[in-house]
């Protein structure tokens, strides 16, 4: 479950609402990716599938991210209650 958001825009994409910086594909490709991370019950419910590429990052300590594609990423944090401080990051 998503606790918190660490951004507005990550959280406009949410509820749907339009983001004028992104393209509308990389909108609707980031909305699918936080209703997996929505529906997650553990942090290994995100190892599938295989193209999320979950990774627990080195540089950003304690959290982790998926893929959105190869530019973007969605980065953050995992508890016991889910995810929170969930962010989209552009990451070239």
């Amino acid at each position: 479950m998503i606790r918190s958001f660490r951004d507005k825009d990550t959280e406009a994409i949410w509820q749907r609402r339009y983001v004028k910086k992104l393209s509308p594909e990389l909108s609707r490709l980031t909305y699918n990716k936080l209703v997996l991370i929505n529906a997650a019950e553990s942090i290994n419910d995100l190892r599938v599938p295989p193209g999320n590429r979950l990774e627990k990052l080195s540089s950003r300590s304690g959290q982790y991210s998926i893929r959105v594609n190869d530019q973007w990423r969605i980065c953050f944090m995992w508890s016991a209650g889910g995810a929170s401080n969930v962010e989209l990051v552009d990451y070239h």
